[in-house]
């Protein structure tokens, strides 16, 4: 007999046919937290038992029904899914290339969800595009209370951010548009009151194509959401006071066979700066992360706790991922306005340059301390808007945009090689290279 532990989001399919389709459908569903599963195998062979990281879109849409209304944004021929969440802050919670028995592509928190018990500090649901707002540490932190040390004990997230509902206002049935207003104070003591207006959109084909050039016919999976902050009070947000910036933070499911791709701008640290930050948890093993003269590669397998940001100066308007198990090709895309030059900075610390902040961030969960539950896991691709010095009733938007791609990897390489400059092949020898060392 052989024993097995399922994460909350894995799905056993007994190929044997020696479980009766009843139990399996028991086994594939209401299975919270990670549970020890004990599967008897009546195959020698390892092809009696396979275990696959993520759920089908139905079968996560299934799940979340019983909890939430779920807007779901559909193509015209129901292939191309996105399931948005407004009581959970407009958060796109996952989405399909390829209709309801497609792979999910977003990490979503079943036990949490389930609960519905609020947690003390943060309220981990998950979800592939979710709206959040900087500067996480810092003196100008919205997540610390003013004078808090900067440590986990004392970090909390804004309620508007992590718990509260926000109201739709206009929903059709390839895009919903949201809003919600709050009021928050960070470190030094400053007081902001903002509305935030969101917007998620599906992308037609041909406009997606237009992003990012010619697409192969291939199974594709297309949005974005457009994020914009109103300062609605009665003084204008500036530097001293410490300023706000949007931050969106795309939650995808992990695997071991996932490369995060980074392009970056090339150029020598005199002129541009370090590369990549990867001071956030401690320096990244070599084992992990891989810096060439052409991108910047990121494990996202959800087994080593790590994240890496990039300035300004080394950003480019496209990175993402490639699961090479499951040809799947993931591109993220955001606005990066010419000439913003200031960022906020994330950094749990005092600052010397509290605006010299990543714009793109990448993390990977895994267990923070030995013996300790991750939060997932799942790895995460982000952006981040210029800071928002706002004068009363100005605005700032920020623009994130994700596509899934599935299909041959011949197919999937045109466009590889179009936005990372890679061949697909070229991105699984990275890690597998230097396994074999």
């Amino acid at each position: 007999m052989r024993f097995f532990l399922v994460n909350k989001l894995q799905r056993v399919e007994i190929r044997s046919g020696c479980l009766s389709s009843k139990r399996r459908e028991t086994m594939r569903a209401g299975v919270f937290g990670l549970l020890p599963l004990l599967v008897a195998a009546c195959m020698p062979s390892e092809e009696a038992v396979r275990m696959e990281m993520a759920t089908t879109f139905g079968d996560d849409l299934a799940f979340l029904e019983q909890f939430d209304d779920v807007v779901v944004l559909s193509s015209d021929d129901g292939q191309a899914l996105v399931a948005v969440s407004p009581s959970m802050q407009g958060r796109v919670l996952t989405s399909s290339a390829s209709g309801p028995d497609g792979m999910s592509f977003g990490w979503i928190n079943r036990e949490a969800i389930a609960s519905g018990e609020r947690q003390e500090h943060i309220n981990v649901f998950g979800g592939e595009d979710r709206f959040w707002l900087g500067p996480e540490g810092g003196q100008y932190s919205i997540f610390f209370a003013a004078g808090d040390p900067f440590d986990l004990d004392h970090w909390y997230v804004p309620s508007g951010i992590d718990w509260d509902p926000w109201e739709v206002t206009e929903r059709d049935a390839d895009r919903v548009a949201m809003t919600h207003a709050m009021e928050l104070t960070n470190w030094t003591g400053t007081e902001f009151r903002l509305r935030i207006d969101r917007e998620v959109r599906l992308l037609r084909p041909e406009v997606a194509d237009g992003h990012l050039g010619l697409v192969p016919d291939v199974d594709m999976v297309a949005f974005e959401s457009v994020n914009t902050i109103t300062n609605t009070g009665d003084s204008a947000w500036t530097h001293e006071g410490g300023l706000l910036s949007i931050w969106i933070l795309s939650m995808y499911n992990p695997s071991p066979t996932t490369t995060i791709v980074i392009p970056y701008v090339q150029g020598s640290e005199e002129e541009l700066g370090q590369i990549v930050n990867d001071a956030y948890f401690g320096t990244v093993p070599p084992d992990r992360l891989m810096v060439t003269d052409r991108a910047i590669f990121f494990k996202g397998d959800g087994e080593y706790r790590a994240k890496l940001g990039l300035s300004k100066a080394r950003s480019q308007p496209t990175f993402g991922s490639y699961d090479s198990a499951g040809k799947a090709l993931t591109l993220v895309q955001y606005s990066m306005p010419q000439g913003a030059a200031d960022y906020v900075n994330s950094m749990w610390e005092i600052q010397s340059e509290p605006y010299a902040g990543d714009v793109i961030n990448s993390y990977n969960d895994g267990p923070p301390a030995p013996g300790v539950k991750p939060l997932g896991p799942f790895y995460e691709l982000e952006t981040s808007s210029p800071a928002a010095a706002l004068s009363p009733g100005e605005s700032l938007t920020h623009v994130h945009r994700t596509f899934h791609l599935q299909g041959p990897e011949g197919d999937l390489d045109s466009v590889a090689t179009a936005t990372f400059g890679l061949h697909l092949t070229e991105i699984e020898a990275v890690f597998s290279s230097r396994e074999q060392q």
